[in-house]
């Protein structure tokens, strides 16, 4: 009799092949929004704006490694699974990409501010040697994907999981709305940044939000369902490990 955690390993490899397969990967100018591409008032406000986040995170990460040890593996899975998701980017506004985050399932575990270091992390190293992004605007990069989606995405699972009582629901919309809230923050950066001559920053968000709905949306709903069956595939092979989380963090 084939077990619960070969079905679930299987489900899992199947459901990365599919994602890999319908996501296709291409060539892209941008990790977010490329170098240079913000004036640079811009680019120091969003750089102010994340760094108090950051610290807060260190700090959080700082807590959860003196304190629960064990979960050190749990948190190397959220990064990993952060840097392996990012990188799948298809080109959408000019001087951005699109892509799927990753950093829902790290919220849910662990809560949002643990994500503002790993995912500003992801945003550096593909910045620096894939080219992918830039320095100047790593802050409204990270902004967006490592700070506002998974405080959107934990918010979004809290108040789905005390709704309905349905985790596998809940995890499915904490991903979806990470990745999803992610480039309606970004589309605010750039409309600011770059208002309309006719209807100003509203239209331009318009605009912004809407080509990237064109992309965003497929990738944030299959994001979600992946995300689900990694969470399937750590409760058949890590069950004490989310024992811990359970017990002693804020997340799932």
């Amino acid at each position: 009799m084939i077990s619960k955690k070969a079905i679930s390993t299987l489900l899992l490899v199947s459901g990365f092949t599919l994602y890999l397969t319908v996501s296709d990967p291409q060539s892209a100018y941008a990790m977010h929004i490329m170098e240079g591409f913000l004036p640079y008032g811009w680019a120091i406000f969003w750089w102010a704006v994340f760094i108090p986040f950051f610290i807060l995170g260190l700090r959080s990460l700082m807590r959860i490694t003196r304190e629960t040890p064990e979960l050190k593996i749990m948190l190397g899975v959220a990064g990993a699974f952060i840097i392996v998701l990012s990188a799948l980017k298809i080109p959408s506004v000019t001087g951005s990409s699109s892509h799927p985050t990753g950093t829902g399932l790290g919220a849910v575990m662990f809560g949002p501010l643990p994500m503002s270091v790993l995912g500003s992390i992801v945003l550096l190293f593909q910045a620096l040697l894939l080219a992918h992004g830039g320095l100047t605007t790593l802050g409204a990069n990270a902004f967006s994907m490592a700070v506002a989606g998974p405080m959107i995405g934990y918010a979004a699972y809290r108040w789905m999981i005390k709704s309905t009582g349905k985790q596998t629901l809940s995890i499915f919309t904490a991903a979806a709305l990470a990745n999803l809230s992610t480039y309606v923050v970004t589309s605010i950066q750039l409309a600011l940044a770059f208002p309309a001559e006719s209807g100003g920053i509203l239209a331009s968000f318009v605009k912004f939000g809407g080509i990237f709905a064109i992309t965003q949306i497929p990738l944030a709903i299959s994001e979600g369902l992946l995300t689900v069956l990694i969470w399937n595939w750590l409760k058949a092979n890590s069950s004490e490990e989310l024992s811990i989380l359970q017990r002693k963090m804020k997340g799932a």
